[in-house]
């Protein structure tokens, strides 16, 4: 029977969101780690953009969207109801993806970027953090006490972005945000997506997820 694949970069923030909601959802599927500089070529042949993630389902129907690959493994089981009340989430991860994200790139490479400074980059990010700042400023999680699909999609590039300079990041006054976010990385949940895999290569035996 053939079996829904998933092509995965491990520390890839993508990546990282989809398998939060395929772990959530509960939902079996062979995964394959890749390694970006060598990527397979069932992978380039699924999806041109050569980006991760990839799900190529068992029917043939290739999802190369990590919101799309974590919305379809919510749709077959949503045991923590991440799906409810998804309009009202879409808009921060949309924020994050199309405004955050792109300064997080120039301030993580700033040396690329030489029209401004690191600093210039990361007080753009700063507004973002600032935001998530006020949500969780009485909230344990960004839509209310309960984890949802915004706080896994958002969760990961905010991670990056605190990596960049660690020290800096720790004496910003984003404190309910360093709760959030260190109480996340502690997280089985994480700490179960984030199992080191040898890169995968035709042939081997599969590795179900």
């Amino acid at each position: 029977m053939q079996a829904n694949v998933l092509y995965s970069f491990r520390r890839c923030p993508y990546a990282m969101r989809a398998r939060l909601a395929i772990r959530i959802s509960e939902v079996q599927l062979q995964l394959r780690e890749v390694v970006l500089k060598d990527k397979p070529e069932q992978l380039l042949k699924a999806s041109p953009k050569a980006t991760v993630p990839v799900l190529i389902l068992a029917c043939g129907t290739v999802i190369d969207e990590s919101l799309g690959i974590m919305q379809w493994a919510l749709s077959l089981n949503d045991p923590e109801g991440w799906l409810e009340k998804l309009p009202a989430q879409l808009p921060l991860v949309e924020q994050c993806d199309n405004v955050f994200k792109p300064w997080l790139d120039k301030y993580k490479y700033a040396d690329r970027y030489p029209e401004f400074d690191e600093d210039y980059y990361r007080r753009q990010g700063c507004e973002f953090l600032a935001q998530l700042e006020a949500r969780l400023t009485g909230n344990r999680y960004l839509m209310g006490e309960e984890l949802t699909l915004a706080d896994a999609a958002i969760f990961p590039f905010i991670r990056q972005f605190a990596h960049v300079d660690k020290k800096w990041f720790e004496q910003t006054p984003f404190n309910a945000l360093r709760i959030w976010l260190n109480e996340l990385l502690a997280s089985a949940l994480f700490q179960g997506v984030m199992e080191k895999y040898p890169p995968w290569q035709e042939g081997q035996r599969s590795i179900y997820f």
